[in-house]
């Protein structure tokens, strides 16, 4: 048995119960087989055998009291991978799906994710089973207090930054952040995500849907294309999709689709600038539902089906996809559909939204396909600039910001397509999105000892 089939099957064993971090584990070790042989001291060291294990995983009861005076109990989680090129990074998700193996799996791939911006970030993640969704602002203010009082203890500038995620936006940042600074007496950039008012950077709501736009075309140009006339699928409507929705604009491509947990909706004359305003309010003011956008513009809404799933039953071709919602959103049918019907890219907005059948669907038919630890990375990579300019105590203007971004998402691209070709496998983003990310924190993990 091979030292890579050694490992997944320990984690396996170990966690029996976690399918989506196996599912990461795998999706990861089995593309860095080509480093063994030229890292022999890498094995040695047993690097394969630790970067699978977090360093730490901090699990707490969240006691709250709702509106009604009832007392709630939800847990909260924090996983800690590796601080071996910087402190400990990564965002909080509320939702009922959570538990631990979710968060294993969303703070494995962060590791590979933060080293692939080239900044000084490790990866973690954390968040609880809390949700947001229907709650008021009092309640969500008790929970987020009760879930500081816990996670402070393990956090700091210097220690662990986390962010936001699903269900943790400007709302949720803000009052943990105001109970942070009353618990420890101190105003420091301990977490990301920030309004600009107390610290936080321009582009960073943004970073992630123009992120995956621009390596989505950094993708579509090493075959002589661009986004200009093509028609987008975009899944979900949070922070990812809308941006998306709107870089996608800007540079003349056209987005067809948005979804919620609900359903979804198909709008062929394109989504354009009023019609995002409208998903703007409607989502992050006066937190609706997507029918909502059906019913004022008068287009088809499909309830309780996935974007891909409605692309599939009715037969829509799309060029590009941004599939921007959760985990697994893309089975290996809705893949066969998208290559059948002329897909050319994917652009991963979310983390691991599609499924491993679909991913060898989208190699199998040459179909350009950015990894989320690849295309999504400017969310955080933009949290690392909001930490530098936290650490400096200044602020840079948007377009220094965009600017940075952009770049840091063109040398993201580089990476990839450098380490496809050096340990060959030439034009595989996802091996080559692995192993970059992969061998700097190999690297900085050998120099640190056995620790």
């Amino acid at each position: 048995m091979s030292l890579i089939n050694e490992i997944i099957d320990k984690v396996k064993k170990r966690d029996p119960e976690q399918k989506e971090f196996h599912q990461a584990v795998e999706e990861v070790m089995y593309t860095l087989e080509p480093t063994i042989a030229k890292h022999p001291e890498f094995v040695k060291a047993k690097i394969y055998e630790r970067i699978v294990e977090p360093d730490r995983v901090i699990m707490f009861r969240v006691p709250w009291v709702d509106d009604k005076g009832e007392v709630q109990v939800n847990r909260g989680f924090r996983v800690q991978f590796t601080n071996a090129i910087g402190p400990y990074k990564g965002g909080l998700r509320f939702h009922p799906s959570v538990n631990l193996g979710i968060i294993k799996f969303l703070g494995f791939e962060q590791i590979f994710k933060n080293s692939l911006t080239t900044l000084p970030m490790g990866g973690a993640k954390g968040g609880s089973d809390f949700d947001p969704k229907g709650k008021s602002d009092m309640e969500v203010m008790r929970f987020t207090q009760s879930f500081m009082r816990e996670l402070f203890k393990y956090i700091g500038p210097d220690i662990d930054v986390p962010a936001g995620d699903i269900g943790v936006g400007g709302r949720e940042i803000g009052f943990m952040f105001g109970y942070y600074k009353k618990i420890v007496n101190e105003h420091t950039g301990v977490l990301t995500g920030k309004a600009l008012e107390y610290g936080g950077s321009l582009i960073r709501p943004e970073a992630t849907g123009y992120g995956a736009t621009y390596f989505a075309a950094e993708m579509l140009a090493t075959r002589g294309k661009d986004l200009n006339g093509k028609v987008c699928a975009v899944s979900g409507s949070g922070n990812v999709a809308q941006y998306t929705v709107e870089k996608v604009s800007q540079l003349g491509g056209k987005v067809i689709s948005l979804s919620d947990s609900d359903g979804t909706i198909i709008d062929e004359k394109g989504i354009d600038g009023d019609k995002l305003n409208f998903i703007m309010d409607l989502k992050n003011i006066r937190r609706g539902r997507i029918k909502e956008y059906a019913d004022k513009y008068k287009v088809k809404y499909f309830n309780g089906l996935s974007v891909w799933d409605v692309l599939r039953e009715q037969g829509i071709k799309v060029d590009v996809a941004f599939p921007s919602a959760t985990q697994n959103e893309i089975s290996g049918k809705n893949a066969e559909n998208m290559a059948k019907t002329g897909c050319i890219c994917v652009s991963e907005g979310a983390n691991m939204p599609s499924s491993p059948d679909a991913i060898k669907i989208y190699q199998d038919n040459n179909i350009l396909y950015g990894p989320g630890k690849a295309a999504n990375a400017g969310g955080v990579a933009t949290s690392g600039l909001e930490m530098s300019q936290n650490s400096m105590r200044l602020s840079w203007s948007r377009e220094e910001v965009d600017s940075r971004l952009k770049e840091i998402m063109k040398n993201i691209h580089k990476a990839c397509l450098s380490a496809s070709e050096t340990y060959g496998k030439k034009g595989d983003y996802v091996m080559g999105a692995n192993i970059a990310g992969f061998v700097k924190v190999a690297k900085a993990m050998l120099a640190g000892g056995i620790v």
